[in-house]
């Protein structure tokens, strides 16, 4: 930690706030906020940009006769037509068709200051903040004149391990927010609330369940055996791939096959070491490889059987 705090001395000589020198970015990705992060006395600006975005075919909704592709439209049930959407407001359910009407500048009144600047709150471990509670990441790029300061913190945090926690107002809420090192830079994830994290009443209901020690040990041999690095480029969405096909091959006249793939059939399990033992073959006939360790306990267990 005095690393981190060290750094206001070796900054704040060199860095002032400064306005934004206007866009600097060749990227095609449009900033989502802009401020400041503010770390004791330094303050580095700087932009936010989604980070992952889902990838999916999208339909849009088409007359079926003539393949025109269909307007909605808003309309009032008590006036009996359409209206623009110039005649819109925000409203807040109160009761059975009761409500509040709540106007835009109402609302910029009760943004916090974390509209433009979030201060750090502490630094945490990262391994302290479970995954669940991640919500949104966003790339933090910054500007110009606090790119030195940037740097000193995404140094000090990589070499502590730590993870920064701040407040961020952003899209009309206030949000708990984790920054932490990515790569060659910082990224910022947007944190669920406790009480926004379901609880199911099933959930982790199994604690009383008793398990042999050979079950354990064989299911962990069979993880290791499936253990390797995280390679994020080896998995595809197979089905949008199969759907854009479909897609294309209609578009050019083809009569597109759409048979189904077949069906994993899951028979249930009756015995988790049978299952097991099962599972382990097949990943070897599949890897090419055999361990003898595990042929020999085959064997032997094969022997109890008989004897039995």
């Amino acid at each position: 930690m005095q690393f981190l705090l060290g750094m206001a001395d070796l900054v704040l000589a060199e860095f002032h706030l400064k306005p934004f020198l206007g866009e600097r970015l060749v990227s095609m990705a449009s900033t989502v906020w802009k401020g400041y992060v503010s770390f004791g006395l330094i303050s580095v600006p700087i932009r936010l940009f989604v980070a992952a975005r889902e990838e999916h075919v999208s339909f849009n909704q088409i007359h079926k006769e003539c393949g025109t592709r269909v307007k909605q439209q808003l309309y009032c049930p008590t006036d009996q037509r359409v209206v623009e959407r110039s005649e819109l407001a925000k409203g807040y359910q109160v009761d059975k068709d009761t409500y509040v009407q709540v106007t835009e500048e109402e609302l910029k009144t009760l943004e916090a200051e974390s509209s433009e600047s979030m201060d750090i709150l502490q630094f945490v471990k990262l391994d302290d903040v479970d995954p669940i509670y991640y919500q949104t990441s966003y790339f933090t790029v910054p500007e110009d004149p606090g790119r030195r300061a940037y740097a000193l913190i995404m140094q000090g945090m990589k070499q502590l391990q730590l993870g920064a926690i701040a407040k961020l107002t952003m899209h009309q809420r206030e949000q708990i927010v984790m920054i932490r090192p990515y790569d060659k830079g910082l990224i910022l994830h947007t944190l669920y609330y406790p009480a926004e994290v379901r609880e199911i009443a099933e959930y982790g209901q199994d604690e009383d369940l008793k398990l042999q020690k050979a079950e354990i040990d064989l299911a962990e041999q069979f993880m290791k055996q499936l253990t390797s690095e995280f390679n994020p480029e080896q998995y595809k969405d197979e089905y949008q791939t199969r759907v854009e096909a479909l897609v294309q091959s209609k578009e050019a006249g083809m009569v597109a096959k759409t048979d189904k793939p077949a069906k994993k059939r899951l028979a249930p399990v009756i015995n988790l070491m049978d299952a097991l033992k099962k599972s382990m073959e097949q990943q070897e006939e599949a890897t090419g490889k055999k361990e003898p360790q595990r042929e020999t306990v085959a064997k032997s267990a094969g022997r109890k059987k008989k004897v039995g």
